[in-house]
């Protein structure tokens, strides 16, 4: 049963204490209505350009994660905030249809996070986004509960105190953390600490170490941080993923693409997803065995490049069935690593 109260300007939806059921995921991060419209080409400057199509879809990193986890069939939460307005009611919407349980946060007098991304026929996306600073989740907004009834945490990073804490709470707890980070935001380096596997995009090794060889700098951030598992996604080049002892490399699927967008998003949601079923990077907090690193890494490949054939941040998020078909038939960009080489 839900209930509400009030403290300060914010209005706080949550479970009971003692209702709060056990989740294999919660997540907290951005949530973000996204704008998405096809256009024929690049507009130039000062060009007029006919849209092909525009459409208004939940999405945001941590939250579009948490929905593809939810619809594989794990439990999931997610911790986050929202506006009153309308675009809020669209998330609300889409986590009640899902399955999710939130906790959300709702600042009155506020819009949600909008993004306009234009998509071009590559499919390849350009975003303009807005968030009111009202938006920003700080540690007193958290409850110790929300992220400790669960078996794994997956983080953005971009309210990065918020995110600290809550990493802070899962490692004291044994709980494995996953970060989502492609910006070098302020203070990162303390919520670095606490991360288990980080997962970040192509140039936030160079921007925060300043090495521009991933198999310099992936080895660099694990050393520092002490993390089980660091990763680069690289869009058709795949991943590369460092966990202490050797290299592991997965070649991208080669997918008729209509939208990128998301597919980080859903990329990280097949690694957890992965995790969840066990793995040899998984056994010291005590879940199941059976997936090893490499099956994680193509499995998160398959799944966001299911991801990028249709469009939204969350339009392509298929069945596990269509993705383990894909990862068993389905053709592959090059390679772009030797692992030969690396080792």
């Amino acid at each position: 049963m839900w209930f509400y109260f009030r403290t300060g300007q914010h209005k706080r939806d949550f479970l009971k204490v003692n209702e709060l059921s056990k989740v294999d995921l919660v997540g907290v991060g951005l949530n973000a209505t996204d704008t998405v419209i096809l256009v024929p080409e690049y507009p130039d400057r000062g060009s007029k350009v006919e849209s092909d199509s525009v459409n208004v879809l939940p999405g945001g990193q941590v939250a579009s994660a948490v929905v593809a986890c939810q619809r594989w069939g794990l439990r999931t939460r997610y911790v986050g905030k929202l506006g009153d307005d309308l675009a809020g009611a669209l998330h609300r919407q889409e986590f009640a249809r899902a399955g999710v349980e939130t906790q959300i946060i709702t600042v009155p007098k506020c819009a949600s996070q909008q993004a306009f991304i234009l998509v071009d026929p590559q499919g390849e996306r350009t975003v303009l986004w807005r968030r009111d600073e009202q938006l920003a989740l700080h540690p007193s907004e958290l409850k110790r509960e929300w992220i400790v009834n669960a078996r794994a945490l997956h983080v953005d990073g971009y309210d990065t105190a918020a995110a600290t804490t809550a990493a802070a709470w899962a490692r004291a707890a044994g709980i494995p953390v996953i970060a989502d980070l492609d910006d070098v935001y302020p203070d990162v380096e303390a919520l670095l600490e606490n991360v288990d596997y980080l997962i970040v995009s192509r140039d936030f090794p160079e921007r925060l170490c300043g090495e521009a060889r991933l198999e310099k700098s992936l080895p660099l951030l694990h050393r520092r941080f002490g993390s089980r598992v660091t990763a680069a996604t690289l869009g058709s080049d795949g991943v590369l993923a460092w966990d202490g002892k050797q290299f592991h490399y997965a070649c991208a699927y080669r997918v008729p693409v209509v939208d990128t967008t998301g597919a980080g998003d859903t990329f990280h949601a097949g690694f957890i997803y992965g995790l969840l079923q066990g793995g040899g990077q998984g056994q010291d907090e005590g879940l199941p065995h059976g997936w090893t690193i490499q099956r994680q890494l193509d499995f998160a490949c398959a799944a966001a490049a299911l991801n990028c054939t249709a469009v939204g941040a969350r339009g392509g998020i298929k069945p596990v069935e269509a993705i383990e078909n894909l990862m068993a038939t389905g053709p592959r960009y090059p390679a772009v690593w030797d692992l030969a080489q690396l080792a």
